[in-house]
Order: C-alpha cells, then sequence, then structure tokens
C-alpha cells in the first residue's frame, strides 16, 4: 500500500496495491502488519482496531462532522466500498496551527482509497452517487455518551461537499451541532493524537 500524507499532519490517505485481470481484482483492504510497518512510523504511535462498522445512503446524504470525546476519542480507517462519497476531516484542536482547516478526499468503489483520521478531528462525508456503502474500522468502542459534533454545513469552513444544498439529507441531530465559532473543543493541541 502507499501512504500519501496530507496538508494536515496525521491525517492519511492510503492506497492499496490492487491486482487486476479479466476476472475482476484482488487487493488487501487492511492488514495489521503492513499497517504497523508503513503508518506507526509517520504517527509515532499504534494503532490498534477494535471496531468495524458500515452504513449505506443515498445521494446527497451528508453524515457529520463527529466525534467522540475524551476519553473515549477514536482515530478511524474508511473507505467506501459502492458508490463514492466526498470524505472530510476537520482539525479541532485547541492552539492547532490548522485548527478548523480540513482534508477532504474524494473514496469511491473503483479508487479504494482509504481514509485516516485521528483523533481529534471532526469526522464527516457526502454521498456523491446514488447509493454508497461506506466502511470504517474505529480504535475506541462507541460511547453513545461522548457523542460530539459541528455543523456540517458551517459554511466558515469552506468545504465544498459537491452537493447543492437543495440535495442535501441531512439527520435532525446534524443539524443542531454548533457552528465552529460557538463550539469549545474537548480537545488540546497537545492531545495525544493516537
Amino acid at each position: 500500500m502507499e501512504i500519501i500524507k496530507t496538508s494536515i499532519n496525521g491525517v492519511l490517505i492510503i492506497e492499496p496495491k490492487v491486482f487486476g485481470d479479466k476476472r475482476g481484482y484482488f487487493f488487501e483492504s487492511f492488514s495489521q502488519r503492513e499497517f504497523d510497518e508503513k503508518v506507526t512510523p509517520i504517527l509515532g504511535h499504534k494503532i490498534n482496531f477494535v471496531q468495524d462498522n458500515e452504513s449505506m445512503s443515498s445521494y446527497g446524504v451528508m453524515r457529520g462532522l463527529h466525534f467522540q470525546k475524551p476519553p473515549y476519542s477514536q482515530s478511524k480507517l474508511v473507505r467506501c466500498v459502492r458508490g463514492a462519497v466526498l470524505d472530510v476531516a476537520v482539525d479541532i484542536r485547541k492552539g492547532s496551527p490548522t485548527y478548523g482547516q480540513h482534508v477532504a478526499v474524494e473514496l469511491t468503489e473503483d479508487n479504494h482509497r482509504q481514509f485516516f483520521i485521528p483523533r481529534g478531528f471532526a469526522h464527516g462525508f457526502a454521498v456523491l452517487s446514488e447509493t454508497a456503502v461506506f466502511q470504517y474500522k474505529c480504535d475506541e468502542f462507541y460511547h453513545p455518551e461522548a457523542d460530539g459534533g459541528i455543523n456540517i454545513l458551517d459554511k466558515s469552513l469552506g468545504i465544498d461537499w459537491k452537493i447543492p444544498t437543495e440535495k442535501a439529507n441531512l439527520s435532525e441531530k446534524d443539524t443542531k451541532h454548533a457552528l465552529l465559532k460557538d463550539f469549545d473543543s474537548p480537545f488540546e493541541v497537545n492531545f495525544n493524537l493516537y
């Protein structure tokens, strides 16, 4: 697999090596050994994933921008196995030189890309295809009492979701998250990302 560093330290794009022929394709979607060999040196700490999740959504669905508050914060490794999504990570660490900045990457069933989002970041995605099946690994179990979020439509974030606002399909919960300017982040710049 190839690791692509992004404009924000610790946020990574991962491209697996895909073997294809007239019958189709094969690739290792995850190898703890290879992840440890290639990603751990970049992060400076080992990641142990403990939970896998999957969602199916239709065009225009936007989910996010979510995170879990400490002590239950999560790193995530996400991918789209059917369709296409625009996936986004926003730095929400108080005092970070990249606070409020984001990285966006298109994840599709064809490009097989994966996106690593460290702790201290809010995460969300928008479905660009008719339907999308989205999978993600987390390094902490889900704790509903630790749910947090930032408003996914906050214009100050400068995110081009590639979906007209009138076509966006959001949960009521996601429309009630605070804007970044009104948000009191539970993460500090020196927060242990991993």
